[in-house]
This record gives C-alpha cells, sequence and structure tokens, in this order.
C-alpha cells in the first residue's frame, strides 16, 4: 500500500476517493491491456499451424483451444492407434492445423493429420528428392489399399504393396515397413507411397547374386509366386523359375493348384538353365525317390493290391497305387465270363479298388491288374464237372449270325456254332432255327479255359452219316434218286435225306450236252452210278451215261480193286463246283 499512496499525487488527495477503488481500476485496465495484446499478438488465418491444449474428448471429435474466441474441433479418428485406442488425453499439448475459422455450424475447424504433415513435409520432401526410404507403421484398411503412419498418415495403393499381388491385406495391420514416396502434394496433403519400390531394388540386387551361382544339377528353395494351368512359377531370389506340371510328381497331377499354393516354400531342383535368356526350368518330382525304381520288388506278380480308380477308358481302368505308380486293368481282365463293354458303367474316377499284379515293366512304367483273378475261376470247374461227349440240356440264352449261346445253368454261356447244328444242312440260318428261351439238347464238344470257350454240339447227338457212307453206297452201285437242283455245269440229286450227289453235265449223256437244263429237269427222278465218294468234302459223284449204257457193271466189287479202278477211271471229273 505504501508503494501505491506513494504514487499518488499529493493534488488527489484532497479528493474524496479511497486508494483500494483506484487500485482495482488500475487492474482491470491492466487485464484488459493484456488481452488485447495477446489477441494482437495471435494472428489466427486459415492454413497456419498453432498450439493448443485439448480440453474434451468423445467417440466423433476432439475438442481443442488454441486460444482463438471459440474452441476448435478435430475428429477423433486422427488419435486413433492401428489398434482403435486413443494416443490423446485432456491437457494434452498438441499442434493443430487451422482449416477454417468458422464453419457452417460456427465453430472452428482444424486437423491434427495436416498439422503433422506439414511438419514433416521438409524431411518427406527430401526423402522423395532424394530418393530415400522413409519408415512407417500399416495402421488400418483403406479403401484401394492401405494407410500407413510415417510421421503422418499416407496412402499406400495395393498395386504398391508388394511385387505380386496380395488378396489378404489384414496380415500386414501393425507392420513397420519401409516405403518410398512416389507421389506428394503439399497443398492437399497427400502422401503416396510403394512398398514395391523397396522390394523390387531389393529383388534387382538378389537377382544378379542369384544368377551368378546358379546351376543346373542344384537342389534350391524357392516360394510359388503363381499358379497357372500349366505349372507354377518358382521365385528362387529375384529369379523366376518354372515348375512344369509333368515335373511336379511322378504321378498323375490333375492342376498344380491341387499340389502347390501360392506362398509355398519348397525344395526344387534346377533341370536347366539359359543363361542368354534367363531361363530355369525346374522339378520338384527330382528332389523325390523315384517310385518305379523299386516296384519290382513292392509289387511282384501275384500280389494282392489296393488303390483309387484315377480314370476310367473304354479299354480298362488306370487305378493309382501309390503316388508315382499306376496300374492297368485291361476289360479282359475285369470278368472270367462276361465281355465287359463299358467300364465306365460300373466303375467310378475316386473308388477304391482292388486287383492283383499280372505283370511289371520299369523300364515302359506299367503294371498289369486283373480282378477276376481275386475270384473263382468258373472255367477250372467247368473241366471237371463236364466230359466231353456228355449229354447236356439247356435253353437258348441268345441267338447270333455264327450259333446260339445256351445257358446250362453255369456261370458261363455255351456256344452251339452253325456248323455243329447239322451234319447234313447247308448255309444254316441260326435265328431260322431257333429262339430264345427254346429248349435243346446238345453234347459237350470241347472246353477251352484258357480263351474262355465252351462249346457244344447238336449234330453230335447222331453218327456222322458221312461216316459209313461208303458202306451204304459205295462206288459202283447204281441208284435212283430225284433231281434236288440243277446248274450250268451239272444236276444235285438227294441219295438220302441231307446226303447229296452231283452229276456232272458230261456224265449226263453219252454225246456232248452244254446245258445241265436241256436233258434234265428239277424234280426228274433218274438212275445215275456212283463213280467216286469224297468223305473229307462230303462230295458223291454220279454218272447217268453210265448207268444209261448197257455196259455190264456186275464185273466191278464195291470193296477192293474194282471200286479203285472205277473211282481212277472217273477220276478226272470236276464235281468241286457248287
Amino acid at each position: 500500500m505504501s508503494k501505491t499512496t506513494n504514487q499518488i499525487p499529493d493534488w488527489v488527495k484532497n479528493f474524496d476517493v479511497t486508494f483500494t477503488d483506484i487500485e482495482e481500476q488500475k487492474d482491470k485496465t491492466d487485464f484488459s491491456e493484456l488481452f488485447e495484446s495477446q489477441q494482437q499478438n495471435l494472428n489466427f488465418e486459415e492454413g497456419e499451424v498453432f498450439k493448443g491444449v485439448v480440453v474434451n474428448i468423445n467417440d466423433d471429435f476432439v475438442t481443442v483451444d488454441i486460444g482463438y474466441k471459440q474452441e476448435g474441433l478435430v475428429y477423433t479418428k486422427e488419435f486413433r492407434n492401428y489398434d482403435g485406442s486413443l494416443k490423446v488425453q485432456n491437457g494434452d499439448e498438441i499442434e493443430v492445423y487451422v482449416e477454417r475459422l468458422e464453419s457452417n455450424l460456427g465453430n472452428l475447424v482444424l486437423s491434427k493429420d495436416k498439422a503433422e504433415i506439414l511438419k514433416a513435409w521438409d524431411r518427406i520432401s527430401s526423402a522423395c528428392d532424394k530418393g530415400e526410404a522413409v519408415e512407417g507403421t500399416v495402421v488400418s484398411k483403406v479403401k484401394g489399399g492401405l494407410s500407413v503412419d510415417i510421421g503422418v498418415k499416407a496412402f499406400l495403393p495395393g498395386s504398391q504393396i508388394d511385387i505380386r499381388p496380395v488378396k489378404n491385406l489384414d496380415k500386414f495391420l501393425g507392420k513397420r515397413m519401409e516405403f518410398k514416396v512416389i507421389k506428394f502434394n503439399k497443398k492437399r496433403g497427400n502422401i503416396v507411397l510403394s512398398r514395391r519400390a523397396i522390394l523390387s531394388e531389393e529383388r534387382g540386387k538378389l537377382r544378379d547374386e542369384t544368377l551368378t551361382q546358379i546351376q543346373e544339377g542344384m537342389i534350391v528353395k524357392g516360394i510359388v509366386k503363381n499358379i497357372t494351368d500349366y505349372g507354377a512359377f518358382i521365385d528362387l531370389g529375384g529369379v523366376d523359375g518354372l515348375l512344369h506340371i509333368t515335373d511336379m510328381s511322378w504321378g498323375r497331377v490333375k492342376h498344380p493348384g491341387n499340389l502347390l499354393n501360392v506362398g509355398d516354400e519348397i525344395d526344387v531342383k534346377i533341370l536347366k538353365y539359359d543363361p542368354d535368356k534367363e531361363r530355369v526350368s525346374l522339378g520338384l518330382k527330382q528332389v523325390q525317390e523315384n517310385p518305379w525304381e523299386s516296384a519290382n520288388d513292392k509289387y511282384r506278380m501275384g500280389t494282392k493290391v489296393e488303390g483309387e480308380i484315377v480314370s476310367v477308358k473304354d479299354y480298362g481302368i488306370f487305378v493309382e497305387l501309390t503316388d508315382g505308380i499306376e496300374g492297368l486293368v485291361h476289360v479282359s481282365e475285369l470278368s472270367w465270363t462276361q465281355k465287359v463293354k463299358l467300364p465306365s458303367s460300373d466303375y467310378n474316377v475316386g473308388d477304391q479298388l482292388s486287383a492283383v499284379v499280372l505283370g511289371v515293366d520299369t523300364e515302359n512304367k506299367r503294371i498289369s491288374l486283373g480282378v477276376k483273378q481275386l475270384m473263382a475261376n468258373p472255367w477250372e470247374s467247368l473241366e471237371d464237372k463236364y466230359n466231353l461227349g456228355q449229354k447236356v440240356k439247356g435253353y437258348v440264352k441268345a441267338v447270333v449270325d455264327f450259333g446260339v449261346f445256351v445257358d446250362v445253368g453255369e456261370e458261363v454261356d455255351a456256344l452251339i456254332h452253325v456248323s455243329d447244328i447239322s451234319w447234313t444242312k447247308k448255309n444254316i440260318v441260326p435265328s431260322d432255327e431257333f429262339k430264345v428261351g427254346d429248349e435243346v439238347n446238345a453234347c459237350v464238344i470241347s472246353i477251352d479255359k484258357e480263351n474262355g470257350k465252351f462249346c457244344l454240339g447238336i449234330k453230335q447227338l447222331e453218327e456222322d452219316p458221312w461216316k459209313r457212307i461208303d458202306e451204304r453206297l459205295p462206288v459202283g452201285q447204281a441208284v435212283e434218286a430225284d433231281v434236288v437242283r440243277v446248274t450250268e455245269f451239272g444236276a444235285f440229286v438227294e441219295l438220302e435225306t441231307g446226303v447229296e450227289g452231283m452229276i456232272h453235265v458230261s456224265e449226263l449223256a453219252d454225246e456232248r450236252v452244254e446245258k445241265a437244263s436241256d436233258v434234265i429237269q428239277k424234280g426228274d427222278k433218274v438212275r445215275a452210278v456212283i463213280i467216286s465218294i469224297d468223305k473229307d468234302s462230303k462230295k458223291i459223284a454220279l454218272s447217268k451215261k453210265l448207268a444209261d449204257s448197257n455196259e455190264n457193271l456186275s464185273s466191278y466189287s464195291v470193296e477192293g480193286a474194282g471200286s479203285a479202278k472205277l473211282g481212277d477211271k472217273f477220276k478226272g471229273i470236276n464235281i468241286d463246283k457248287d
């Protein structure tokens, strides 16, 4: 108070005032001047950075006091870490960028991100100009790529994340990596980064190093980079090699994607390297044991095996016994008794199949398998059950051009060939003689288990009439017979039921005959002499002119030399024409 009193002039003391009122008035005057002075010192303009204090935080905005006539708002998301947590609290002093002094709602609009961008701009600009890398942390996924914190928020496009396309962006969240600044706009505060540029530089250096070391025959590690229908591209370290589908496995590979996935690390063998074109051919199966090398020991003849059907063709079934080893079951090895025409009607890809090894050819990589060998062979029991000549009864199961199949109650059907139907009938048409379901009697004439044939005969139930034809119709005997047909070269007569003989045109009369029909007709009854018999060919030759002559035939004996002489006499006659 003494200081204040001393400062008051003496003349003032004569007035009715108190010292206290004067001091309070003076304090008010000093504060007003101080506030006006501060307002003059803070020249608030849009586009500038100011310090402020956080006074409130909610889900949408952070309220900041920068000393302006009103507090400003900053989006809360600008203060969130990549995991969603806040990195600011009430009372923190921060720098903010003034976007607008007054919005449509009348509030001050601020931005922390843009303040940090302006603050870090010189550093980022320098790194961009010099091509230097900047470090940052991936904080979130955004449309088209990732958001990265490099001190400020920057955009990493999806195409610039890696050398190869990336499908799963989540795996990069929270990771700290190096980037190159490939684009920035100071006015807009936009920064675009590239991690691909960093990887490309590293890959180029690694490529040069790899190319100096690579040699054919080496086994190296690689990462599956891309998969196609015909193979896969493997990154060997800056150098891509082609792993063709045929070199992926010793076994069958339907599609490379069934065996490999992008990103898989595998061991591969360098099969071929062209340094001029920088092309590398790789093999995956070559780093594994060739299963065919031990196939002879593992798959011995007669061994029962099991595998998965991988292909079904008209000619057989392919079965995968193990990786790289397939066997073929030919259609002929599917059944003892049935001829399988379409294996696909009974067997499907993916089914498990048991079989027996029939043979192994390691040189040509083939294994023959059989399914029917797992079942009893009905042909073996057939030989034991039936004797040749044994009479059987059955039913016609099928009629074909060459005969009929007969069911005699066995697993196999018996065949009666058209040639075994009759001793004497010619040009038999089976469908004219038999119908499905007809009962037939026959006898066993052959069982061929090697070729799978069970043959019956009907004519064998009776004796072959040609067996003793010379006893019933000896050479030199005169007979009467009906003409059954006439041809240009002669006439055929029926000597017995089913037994015919022929009178050649030269044996019809003593005089020359041009056409047989000039002297003889079908239905005529003629007398002729038997002049030769051929049992094997089942042919009998007769002479009408000899029967018509007055020659005494009693001098020829049916047996012995007489018969031979008569046969020799007419042996030049051709009766082989039909």
